[in-house]
């Protein structure tokens, strides 16, 4: 009876609580900047200093908080906060986590059974109970403390992509993992969906590339508040990436409806959106059918930072019971996901803290970059036959089926930024030009990894010349500039370009923030200024 009070009192602290969130809407904003330039836009989010803002055509704009005019940088601080507070940043959770609540609860617990069993025991076998008592306490704190925060080593992050180079590009800081790719697989597309399910969109390869590349947090954070990914939230943009480089969709359209069920999803699970982007809206399960990576390896990352998984587990053993968020922790104490072949195919809640802008979209993360502004709608009849690259590579052929009449076709191409579509059918052709963007390069794989170990800054504490290693000297031509800022986020120095040493004797007293921004990263570390 007693083993069984003990083991019972100590289960108990495995047990978590769920919580639903509330969100409120972002601000459209014509913003005023020092150098008498403004931009229209949303705010996106806050970084490392800087404000996100995205234009009307989904364009992300990086601008130093401290360009701003006085207003602005006051009106961003106001939704700063407001976003940490939407999304319970760790900061509030102080006064909004259930964690204290859950262990004052468990303290209570183990206390009443210890005390159960002290008054039922010999008297010689009281000094036992003490130490019980306080391992019990250990094992349950650390059992919270190691759900809360978990960090992701990069090289594991980086397994699950090489398989795919050079269709995808990697690299890294301390904070992000990232990911650079043209979101287009190496299978077929298109083909499978039904009758009812084509919104005559097409596959044209984006530009996730440099500043536009896919961010995995490699420090995630156990969220106290789950957030539900359902026909509400995140609706609108990539909850995850595959490790092809394709990025994953909510499984709801933003109509709401399961895209699977509705058959508007090709054989391997994807189709085109209105930017003409192609992404999956299920787990990429079958780059392990396809021979394309192996079980052992993520098939996908969500943008919380956690990994996914097919059917097994990563050792190769079965699919062990799935939790409401469709994932659990693993051998090694790390959360992951799995991918079924039944709602909601891969994440259900999100474990890791996110957060969600006013229009139900994950922040951050890469945009499309739409070429044909044209409202289209699904053609219902239409069943896709083909989806093949053309004979130039630069562009795709597009061949379907009317309510069972051959001979229809969306065929186009790029050169620079003009974009040529033929609407085949079987009475004739007409042809559109749309002017888009440049198609690019996914980076080679072989560029230097910047990491917060191999850059170094000393002496520190300094008071007169502050050197920079950065640990390989090819990254120095990759090094766009070099800004100091004080704790109140103000630049007190700024250079272009690489500067192996820099003059700091200048400075006052106290803690300085040294942000090195690489061509498709930044690294900040901290100085002390004597």
């Amino acid at each position: 009876m007693k083993k069984v009070v003990l083991i019972a009192v100590c289960l108990f602290s495995l047990s978590m609580f769920p919580h639903t969130l509330n969100y409120q809407n972002q601000v459209v904003r014509h913003w005023i900047l020092n150098n008498h330039k403004s931009i229209d836009g949303s705010f996106s989010m806050y970084k490392n200093g800087n404000v996100y803002i995205e234009d009307a055509q989904n364009k992300i704009s990086k601008i130093s908080l401290s360009d701003f005019s006085k207003e602005d940088q006051q009106f961003a601080l106001s939704k700063i906060a407001q976003i940490e507070s939407v999304n319970h940043i760790e900061k509030n959770e102080k006064r909004t986590s259930p964690i204290g609540y859950q262990i004052g609860i468990l303290l209570i617990l183990l206390f009443s059974g210890v005390l159960f069993i002290y008054r039922r025991i010999e008297k010689q076998k009281h000094q036992y109970l003490f130490p019980i008592f306080a391992l019990g306490i250990l094992v349950s704190l650390y059992s919270f403390a190691k759900k809360k925060i978990t960090t992701t080593d990069p090289l594991f992050v980086n397994a699950a992509f090489t398989p795919f180079v050079p269709n995808v590009n990697t690299s890294w800081d301390n904070t992000y993992f990232y990911v650079e790719s043209k979101g287009i697989p190496n299978h077929t597309m298109m083909v499978g969906i039904s009758n009812h399910g084509w919104q005559q969109q097409v596959p044209i390869p984006q530009c996730y590339i440099g500043a536009n590349h896919w961010s995995i947090p490699l420090n995630p954070v156990i969220a106290s508040t789950p957030i539900t990914i359902d026909n509400v939230h995140f609706t609108r943009g990539a909850i995850a990436i595959a490790a092809n480089g394709v990025p994953i969709f909510n499984y709801h359209t933003n109509t709401g409806v399961d895209s699977f069920l509705d058959g508007q999803l090709d054989n391997y699970g994807g189709h085109c959106g209105r930017g003409d982007d192609y992404h999956y809206h299920i787990a990429p399960t079958h780059l392990y059918t396809l021979g394309q990576t192996t079980t052992d390896l993520p098939c996908a990352f969500s943008l919380d930072g956690f990994a996914v998984y097919g059917s097994v587990e990563p050792d190769g053993s079965p699919m062990v019971a799935l939790d409401s968020n469709h994932g659990h922790y693993g051998t090694n104490g790390i959360y992951h996901y799995h991918g079924t072949s039944t709602a909601p195919y891969m994440i259900a809640n999100f474990v890791g803290q996110v957060t969600e802008d006013a229009t139900y979209q994950l922040i951050p993360q890469a945009a499309a970059h739409p070429v044909r502004n044209e409202n289209w709608t699904p053609l219902s009849g239409a069943l896709i036959t083909s989806c093949v690259q053309n004979a130039n590579n630069n562009g795709y052929n597009l061949s379907y089926s009317l309510n069972g009449t051959p001979g229809y076709a969306t065929n186009f191409s790029w050169s620079g930024t003009t974009y040529s579509f033929n609407y085949v059918t079987p009475t004739g052709t007409t042809t559109t030009n749309y002017n888009g963007f440049t198609q690019c390069s996914v980076p080679l794989s072989n560029s230097v990894f910047v990491t917060d170990q191999s850059v170094k800054l000393y002496p520190n504490p300094n008071k007169g010349l502050l050197y920079i290693d950065l640990g390989n000297n090819e990254l120095v031509n990759e090094v766009q500039d070099i800004n100091i800022y004080n704790v109140k986020g103000e630049v007190v120095y700024k250079t272009t370009g690489f500067q192996s040493n820099i003059g700091i004797q200048n400075l006052a007293t106290g803690t300085y923030f040294v942000k090195i921004q690489f061509v498709n990263t930044s690294l900040t570390k901290k100085i002390l200024v004597e």
